[in-house]
């Protein structure tokens, strides 16, 4: 079959590999209609998570149908012809856990958990195509895919509809929406939302619908910020205005009563000069991330506010505002999305007609021109905004 393959830094390709097998009893095998390139896949492509190997196969974000079965999962109703979602993360449904919702941090799906624990301090949940840190899975940037623990970890999805409908339950949606959920917002918050990549618009979309006040959106990229604008959120743009005295001045003097990153490792400096200093930094690798937009979260954050972190990080970062975090009181939430603790309930309302999730698509192409759109996302040229592979 047809995969989009790493093969180092920059460097991704699409080859033919071997077609997977059932090699558990719980496995599927699903072939792939729709799939997608995420923001958090360009951390793969630019170097910034260890522990990729070439010829790993990339990609979280797929869905389509079941072709084969192992016979645990079947007994436990998956069956070929399901049409289902793949959640970027695998998970057992029966470890602690899975059983207090925490999906993401599954104490079973991670065949490398002594690995993450060296890393992390302890295991997280595998994630398909994502390094060897989370299992060393192949991804879903592919023909087919293998999904170990299919029956608990396959989101069914209606037979009817195009897939561009339910393609996001993958990850960008439900990431949004916890973004949105951990921030806790009540009615009468004003929530900022650094970044307004697939995940940030899938974040303010997510805020407004849980009830914020006002939703100011930041973004350097025209295309983003018109999405955003669309979506009803206020617009700041970094390229043009200073983001925290713009933010203290729209709010009163105090700054937003929540903040929410949805930006992460590569974020960009607000000056040449401050940027230069943490690419410096990570050349020397007295850090392995960029984190600007997390500090100027943490600076803007109104006293007793809430940080919300969908971003994704991967190692060390400095410079990190801890006295303004302690002494202002903020709560941080964050980590990787507990994907089916949401996504019954966004289901329900793709469904009911209450989120339309296709809005931010915009290049739909074979999966042989994967790697040529990765630069193209990457690069934000052509108004790239989101693409999605078809296989």
């Amino acid at each position: 079959m047809k995969a989009i393959c790493w093969q180092g830094k920059k460097d991704l390709r699409c080859e033919e590999v071997p077609d997977p097998i059932i090699e558990d009893p719980k496995d599927a095998i699903v072939r792939v209609t729709s799939t997608c390139i995420c923001g958090s896949d360009l951390h793969l492509m630019n170097g910034f998570v260890p522990t990729m190997c070439a010829g790993d196969v990339m990609g979280h974000e797929p869905m389509g149908e079941v072709v084969e079965v192992g016979a645990e999962a079947r007994a436990r109703g998956l069956k070929v012809g399901d049409r289902v979602v793949v959640p970027f993360q695998m998970i057992c449904g029966e470890c602690e856990q899975c059983q207090a919702g925490n999906y993401s941090v599954c104490q079973v799906t991670n065949r490398n958990a002594d690995l993450a624990k060296a890393f992390f301090g302890d295991t997280t949940a595998g994630l398909f195509g994502y390094s060897h840190i989370t299992g060393g899975y192949a991804g879903g940037q592919a023909e087919y895919m293998r999904v170990p623990f299919a029956a608990t970890t396959l989101i069914k999805v209606p037979d009817v509809g195009e897939d561009e409908k339910y393609l996001f339950l993958s990850d960008i949606l439900p990431t949004g929406w916890q973004a949105a959920a951990y921030a806790d917002i009540q009615p009468t918050d004003t929530v900022a939302v650094w970044g307004c990549g697939p995940v940030g618009l899938f974040t303010i979309q997510s805020a407004l619908v849980q009830g914020a006040q006002r939703v100011i959106a930041i973004d350097d990229v025209p295309e983003r910020l018109e999405l955003a604008r669309g979506l009803g959120a206020e617009v700041l743009d970094r390229s043009k205005d200073k983001v925290i005295p713009s933010l203290k001045a729209l709010t009163g003097g105090h700054g937003p009563e929540k903040c929410i990153d949805a930006v992460g490792i590569e974020a960009h400096g607000p000056t040449a000069v401050l940027e230069l200093i943490d690419r410096v930094q990570t050349a020397l690798k007295l850090e392995t991330e960029r984190p600007i937009a997390l500090r100027e979260a943490i600076m803007a954050c109104k006293a007793a506010g809430t940080i919300s972190i969908p971003g994704v990080y991967g190692g060390l970062s400095n410079m990190i505002p801890m006295g303004a975090m302690m002494n202002k009181g903020l709560t941080v939430r964050t980590g990787q999305t507990h994907v089916k603790r949401w996504s019954d309930d966004l289901l329900r309302r793709i469904d009911e007609g209450e989120i339309d999730p296709t809005f931010l698509i915009t290049h739909t192409v074979p999966l042989s021109r994967g790697p040529e759109m990765y630069k193209t996302f990457r690069d934000k040229q052509d108004g790239c905004v989101k693409v999605v592979l078809k296989p």
